[in-house]
């Protein structure tokens, strides 16, 4: 693993931390340099980081707190307090 993989796991586990702090900003300011560091190196950012942040507010998304999730035509819907929307496909077994 390059150092900058390494860098964005790094922060995608303070991000967490933050947000599990209410430190709302913080984490924020996480999620915007991780996602800069992604661009700059060229790479994907992992599926969980994708999955729990918020792609127009650039919040990490905690569900319950800040997120709603909702199960849809085997879609999970996942919404952010700011009103934006995400859809994953399912399947259901």
């Amino acid at each position: 693993m390059d150092v900058a993989a390494e860098r964005i796991e790094r922060l995608h586990d303070l991000a967490r931390a933050a947000a599990a702090d209410d430190e709302h900003d913080r984490a924020r300011y996480y999620v915007r340099l991780a996602r800069r560091v992604a661009e700059r190196n060229r790479l994907t950012l992992p599926r969980t980081f994708r999955r729990f942040t918020c792609d127009r507010c650039d919040a990490y998304l905690r569900p319950g707190r800040n997120a709603r999730v909702r199960l849809q035509d085997g879609h999970v819907v996942i919404t952010c307090d700011c009103g934006a929307h995400t859809r994953y496909p399912y399947e259901d077994q």
